[in-house]
């Protein structure tokens, strides 16, 4: 019965010590101010008929194949024909 005496005043001074913080961390939308690119799962066809033809080209590598084209603000990755990645390219220095 001692003990339960001692770790009524301990739990409740533990509780009040423990009580959490919300911190906000708003720093926005991370692709505002990105240029327009591909989304994941768009088919090669779906990218070319909305932003062009690529400036390169580049053969696909591996199996499964992973192809790449380069445009002039980003690069896409395809598996197959559809969209894994896209990259932006930035500035050097940025």
């Amino acid at each position: 019965m001692k003990l339960a005496r001692l770790w009524a005043p301990a739990l409740a001074l533990t509780a009040t010590l423990a009580s959490a913080q919300n911190l906000d961390m708003n720093t926005g939308n991370p692709a505002a101010g990105l240029p327009d690119h591909p989304v994941r799962g768009s088919t090669m066809s779906q990218v070319e008929a909305r932003f062009g033809a690529p400036t390169t080209r580049h053969a696909a590598v591996g199996d499964p194949p992973i192809t790449r084209w380069d445009y002039p603000q980003f690069a896409v990755f395809f598996e197959h024909d559809k969209v894994l990645h896209a990259v932006i390219v930035r500035p050097a220095g940025k």
